[in-house]
């Protein structure tokens, strides 16, 4: 009863006036969502590689974030100027309790000061492929506090900055596709490092795949003894975050050519003694 005789006792300018920061805080939030987006596409543009863009489009949401944050203290303190109450106690009691809160939390501090080192290292990036405390996910939102990458299975995992020890980054500047090829004992290893460096040429001249890897396949030799098989490990350069499409169609290539050169590809067998008494 007390809020609505409250909302009956207001005039109509301050409803109006009221309605009136409503509506700039909403148009304010998108002008400043298109124009830093804007901005920072056409600094896009300038950028050398790859990686200085990456960096731009997390710092453009970090700016927008900020930015939205002081529009809407902007507004709440003007909405309460209209409703009567006096501000100032408040942003007293807010400056105390932030410096209690900020003397009290060592653990944002933490998150602070690690997302800032992030951040300006540019450790991180929004799109990045990243492994964190043994998650593995794409970037797909970054602050001063938290990171949240999205994994394969489509599950969000929200880290902490304070719990980045370490980063492994596997799309920073290029990428290699390591590629495991195991053959049987019997086969010539020479002639069958000759068909993949001729399976990775032929690779590398498809239209699709052209510019996706950077330059020519790399045997680099007998890697493994296995059981039953010998392993030759080969790898490709490419651009970030093709690796993984660059090796599933490799390996497509490798058993169709394997198979129609009749080069053994082994794989483990059961045998099963019965014992007849």
């Amino acid at each position: 009863m007390d809020i609505l005789e409250f909302l009956k006792g207001l005039k109509w300018s301050t409803i109006l006036n009221i309605l009136f920061t409503l509506v700039f805080f909403i148009f304010a939030l998108k002008f400043v969502k298109t124009f830093m987006t804007h901005l920072f596409e056409r600094i896009k543009k300038r950028a050398k590689d790859i990686e200085s863009a990456k960096n731009f489009d997390t710092l453009c949401i970090i700016s927008i974030h900020a930015i939205n944050f002081i529009i809407f203290i902007f507004v709440a303190i003007n909405i309460l100027n209209h409703l009567g109450v006096d501000v100032r106690p408040i942003i007293t009691a807010a400056g105390v309790l932030g410096v209690a809160v900020g003397f009290g939390s060592k653990r944002f501090v933490e998150d602070l000061l690690s997302g800032l080192t992030i951040l300006f290292e540019g450790q991180i990036r929004v799109g990045d492929v990243v492994e964190i405390q043994n998650v593995t996910g794409t970037v797909e939102k970054i602050t001063l506090s938290i990171i949240i990458l999205r994994s394969i299975d489509g599950a969000a995992h929200f880290i902490r900055n304070g719990m980045v020890d370490m980063v492994t980054n596997y799309t920073r500047g290029y990428s290699y596709s390591l590629v495991e090829i195991s053959v049987a004992y019997k086969e010539n290893i020479a002639h069958v490092m000759e068909v993949v460096k001729q399976i990775g040429k032929e690779l590398r001249c498809e239209d699709e795949y052209r510019d996706k890897i950077l330059g020519e396949i790399e045997v680099l030799g007998l890697d493994k003894f296995n059981d039953s098989s010998i392993t030759i490990l080969a790898r490709f350069k490419t651009l970030p975050r093709h690796q993984w499409d660059v090796k599933r169609i490799f390996n497509l290539r490798i058993k169709e050519k394997f198979d129609e050169l009749g080069i053994e590809i082994p794989f483990n067998q059961l045998v099963v003694t019965q014992n007849q008494n």
